[in-house]
């Protein structure tokens, strides 16, 4: 047997013997490589190299399961198995997930496809499989118990079936699923149409909406709790460690979001507005895509949506749940807006001379200073732009459209500098009235004085 760390310090693919146990039927045979990846950066799209055309996606601080073909039948192989994630700079989590990652790779194929996944489990429990939203034999639909048997630890399982339609789905276990799900494992399975025009775009991106529980300084997700999560992740990255989205100027793109957390997420982008194309459900007729600037994904959902990137700049694209744009959440942390705090301040300093009042006219503070925290843990607001902090976390990127981008480019471009004119100043200047209401009923607060 080939050592899991070295595989993982390689950072390349290796394969194993696996004794597979498939329903009844024990098969000795050499399985498709088990790759793995300990990166946390998007990698680039694996294009095609036979078969039907498509344009291959680009998951957000992830990558795509490599395959083999074995008599016209696509083949991978997945591995649930305990991981280690690096959510964000300075801080990991010990998850449970697939290929040495959490969220799993992206699975990618063509409609028409045969595809045969191996499936084996490294976990210290049976797990399952199911492949959510596909179209197929209710043998390999992968609710433990219901569909076939759990997979046992040690054991490998064969999945095997045709893909009757295109479009963007999910993969989860349903053996165990509170606590396999809420410790990282599920990835994304996206279907290419068969014709390679079909709905085709320039650039297409994947995000998968997941959360943790993970209590300051430790590792392991909490995994009884049923809302009150404290890190809101896109593929188990948290801002201001999650990826950008490059874009060319004048490229179509596509944006598939796909939501395995308890609740739902409208997702807000800047600077454009979109039209729905698809969801789980199978792809929008053009007749019927409604235009939006911010789409809600429900639980257990996917949307997807398409604009073109006519407008240069960089552009916030972000959950519109303002506390999912918050990293480590303290949800019993008291509100003190407004709080004279001077008196506790001195009396707290005599034991803790360190100690700085916080909370007291907002929390943007919090962006800007850096406060000790315990080790393996990552500050509530944090990202710096061009003019200052972002005052953000979680479930937040930017969306960068610029010149001459090359097709197969996502690196980071940078920051993008506003032409002259186009930013947003200060005004010393005499300032017009202001309006007021009149109403008897209604008082502003503080009092306007006469000069404004």
């Amino acid at each position: 047997m080939i050592n899991r760390r070295q595989l993982l310090g390689a950072g390349a693919a290796g394969a194993t013997l696996v004794s597979s146990k498939a329903w009844g039927q024990t098969m000795n045979m050499g399985l498709p490589e088990a790759a793995v990846m300990d990166s946390a950066l998007t990698q680039a799209p694996t294009r095609p190299t036979s078969g039907p055309d498509y344009n291959p996606v680009v998951t957000l601080n992830g990558w795509t399961l490599p395959h083999r073909m074995n008599n016209g039948v696509k083949e991978f192989h997945l591995v649930a198995e305990p991981v280690e994630r690096e959510l964000a700079d300075g801080m990991v989590a010990r998850l449970w997930g697939y290929n040495g990652q959490s969220t799993g790779p992206t699975i990618e194929a063509v409609e028409g496809d045969r595809v045969r996944i191996y499936v084996t489990n490294r976990l210290p429990e049976h797990t399952t499989v199911h492949w959510h939203g596909l179209i197929l034999p209710s043998g390999m639909d992968g609710v433990g118990g219901l569909s076939h048997p759990g997979i046992p630890p040690g054991k490998t399982f064969v999945y095997e079936f045709d893909l009757t339609k295109s479009g963007t789905f999910m993969y989860h276990p349903h053996g165990d699923e509170m606590v396999q799900m809420a410790m990282g494992m599920m990835g994304m399975f996206v279907v290419h149409p068969k014709d390679p025009e079909f709905m085709r775009v320039d650039r297409d991106f994947l995000i998968m909406l997941n959360a943790f529980d993970i209590d300051p300084g430790t590792y392991i997700p909490r995994i009884m709790t049923m809302t009150d999560f404290n890190l809101w992740t896109w593929n188990s990255r948290i801002f201001p460690d999650i990826d950008p989205l490059v874009v060319n100027q004048g490229d179509k793109v596509r944006v598939r979001v796909g939501n395995l957390t308890m609740t739902n997420h409208p997702i807000h982008m800047h600077g454009y507005d979109f039209k729905v194309t698809c969801t789980d459900g199978g792809w929008v007729p053009e007749a019927a895509q409604w235009p939006e600037v911010s789409i809600d994904i429900p639980v257990g959902a996917m949307r997807a949506y398409e604009f073109t990137a006519d407008h240069l700049g960089d552009w916030a694209i972000h959950c519109h749940k303002s506390h999912h744009t918050m990293n480590a959440m303290g949800h019993d942390v008291p509100t003190l807006i407004g709080t004279n705090s001077t008196n506790m301040t001195r009396q707290i300093r005599r034991e803790q001379p360190e100690f700085m009042p916080m909370g007291t006219a907002g929390m943007a503070d919090m962006g800007e200073m850096s406060m000790p925290l315990p080790n393996n843990t990552v500050p509530m607001m944090a990202g710096w732009g061009p003019h200052g902090p972002l005052e953000m976390g979680g479930m937040f990127s930017v969306v960068k459209v610029r010149q001459g981008i090359d097709a197969d480019d996502y690196e980071d471009p940078g920051w993008y500098e506003n032409p002259p004119g186009t930013e947003a100043y200060e005004w010393t200047g005499e300032l017009p009235d202001f309006a007021q209401n009149h109403s008897p009923k209604t008082q502003i607060t503080p009092k306007p004085t006469s000069k404004g």
